[in-house]
């Protein structure tokens, strides 16, 4: 069902602990499948330079904020605002069922509140800001 690198993500996730000096944190949820995650970013000069997550998530989702971690570190906070779901397709190199989508999507759906949080600019962000059919 999952091509290896997601299999591998979802064993070995390397962020999966609560960065101590971080930034901001932000957490969300899918109720769809009830995954539950927080992210920790830590930001210097308008760029991520760390992240981690913690979580109770499907296997995609953790591994897609795994993967996902390892392509933001040092990107510009305007450059992850402007990702969406076509991102994920990139960094996968497979698409995702439209059941799996809004799952693999939490960890960016997260990142990029807490990165408004962040900003201060009173804005919020849903799933179907980030899967357009």
């Amino acid at each position: 069902m999952y091509n290896d690198t997601i299999t591998f993500y979802s064993k070995t996730p390397p962020n999966k602990w609560v960065l101590t000096d971080f930034t901001i944190k932000h957490s969300e949820d899918n109720s769809i499948c009830w995954d539950d995650l927080e992210v920790y970013l830590k930001i210097e000069n308008n760029k991520v330079t760390d992240f981690s997550f913690s979580w109770e998530t499907a296997i995609i989702t953790t591994a897609c904020a795994s993967i996902f971690w390892e392509s933001i570190i040092w990107m510009d906070l305007q450059e992850i605002l402007e990702k969406k779901y076509d991102y994920i397709e990139e960094l996968i190199w497979m698409p995702v069922s439209p059941r799996r989508k809004q799952a693999s999507v939490l960890w960016l759906l997260t990142t990029i509140n807490a990165i408004h949080n962040y900003l201060w600019d009173l804005k919020t962000i849903d799933f179907d800001d980030l899967i357009i059919d």
